[in-house]
């Protein structure tokens, strides 16, 4: 009795020393249908390099949920999430369901420094994305932990160590430092962070991949209408391909293969959205990427000896027009082309693709960012160099769809 007393006397305390908040719900959701000419059904091509309004053909579902509990000046926030992904063929349909976050976040533990947030467990880090073109250009989330905002004068540093897939031969860490609010001009300022991939042999193991550096220069430039962001790549190894040969997000390194371990990349990149009067807003994203002694893979993901130089151009632009408070008509043309290696990984070629889409929405505010918004769009897409890119001697594609898309 006397041990049942002390542990009921305990959890009471536990209880009385903590509050607790609503839970907080939040997410991100996409779903619609379309169709096409050529295709059937609705169509997802390239949307990285040439957008993704009106070029999406998947359904997507993140539901979060998050509780934060206070223990005298500490915040302990418990963040979770659950994420599923299906082609929205069927009323009903099965899918793999992702506990994509689940982790504990204390921000206060540090008595000289409240802002500091100590945290483990699974969460999407600090990830940068630009929204129209749905390019995460740094994104190097999962499962680890670290300190986030410590301060250091007026900047905030941040440390993480994040787990990054695994093979027979090695274990595979993300090693994440930032430094953010590096004050420059008016309204300016820099953040910079380096992503450094590395792996753990195991015991009779061998690694062939090298490790690699991404290292990313971002500057934000507040304006009066809107805001600007330049952002600057290096990459080397498996990092490099990554920031030259296609958009990747120091993610899914490639660890099996000594392809890559000569490749060096970089990207230079330009988005924002601006106000451009009361009834007109627009966002953009202009990209440059080139690497160099990128190596060549074959179909089945051997290396060929080769090594290659690629390089490649993106341009994206989403103006909107409001008619009210909840209509809006959205138009957005990209065109992505430049050189980039085969498929048989054994030469070069020439590539390029564009889109132009029309869509009119209502959403919940005349905001460019307002969501929920429900739209009805019509794109037409084209690849320039590729006859059967939608089909049998088909290098141009239509469809007309309807969409919805939001986050809370």
């Amino acid at each position: 009795m006397k041990k049942v007393s002390l542990l009921t006397a305990a959890v009471t305390a536990a209880l009385l020393s903590t509050s607790a908040a609503a839970v907080d719900f939040n997410g991100y959701m996409r779903a619609g249908t379309g169709i096409s000419g050529n295709s059937g059904d609705d169509v997802s091509y390239n949307k990285n390099g040439i957008g993704r309004l009106g070029n999406e053909n998947d359904n997507y579902y993140e539901f979060g949920f998050a509780e934060d509990l206070q223990t005298g000046d500490v915040n302990w926030r418990l963040e979770s999430m659950i994420a599923s992904g299906t082609e929205g063929a069927n009323g009903w349909e099965d899918s793999d369901f992702n506990v994509a976050q689940f982790a504990v976040k204390a921000k206060g533990l540090i008595a000289s420094d409240k802002d500091a947030t100590l945290w483990a467990g699974k969460t999407y880090y600090q990830r940068k994305d630009i929204h129209i073109t749905d390019f995460y250009y740094l994104n190097t989330s999962g499962t680890g932990g670290g300190i986030e905002n410590l301060s250091v004068g007026n900047q905030k540093l941040s440390l993480a160590l994040m787990q990054d897939g695994e093979t027979d031969d090695s274990a595979g860490f993300i090693f994440d430092a930032r430094l953010a609010n590096i004050g420059l001009w008016s309204d300016a300022n820099l953040e910079i962070a380096l992503a450094y991939n590395f792996a753990n042999e195991k015991s009779g193991g061998s690694q062939e991949a090298d490790d690699g550096l991404l290292a990313t220069f971002i500057l934000q430039q507040g304006l009066s209408n809107g805001f600007n962001q330049t952002v600057f790549q290096f990459g080397t190894a498996g990092y490099g391909v990554q920031a030259a040969n296609f958009w990747g997000s120091g993610a899914y390194y490639a660890r099996g293969t000594e392809a890559f371990n000569d490749s060096t990349g970089y990207r230079l990149i330009n988005w924002g959205v601006i106000s451009m009067g009361d009834s007109w807003e627009m966002g953009h994203q202009l990209a440059f990427m080139a690497g160099q002694d990128i190596g060549g893979q074959g179909p089945a993901g051997n290396y060929t000896g080769q090594q290659f130089d690629t390089d490649q151009y993106s341009v994206v632009v989403r103006p909107m027009y409001k008619w009210s408070d909840s209509m809006r008509t959205v138009f957005e043309a990209g065109y992505n082309a430049g050189e980039k290696i085969n498929n048989t990984g054994t030469g070069t070629e020439d590539f390029g693709s564009g889109k132009v889409t029309i869509a009119q929405a209502w959403a919940m505010g005349d905001s460019f960012w307002a969501r929920p918004e429900i739209r009805v769009y019509g794109s037409y897409l084209v690849d320039t160099e590729d006859d059967n890119a939608f089909g049998a001697g088909e290098d141009t594609e239509y469809v007309v769809g309807i969409q919805a898309e939001a986050w809370w």
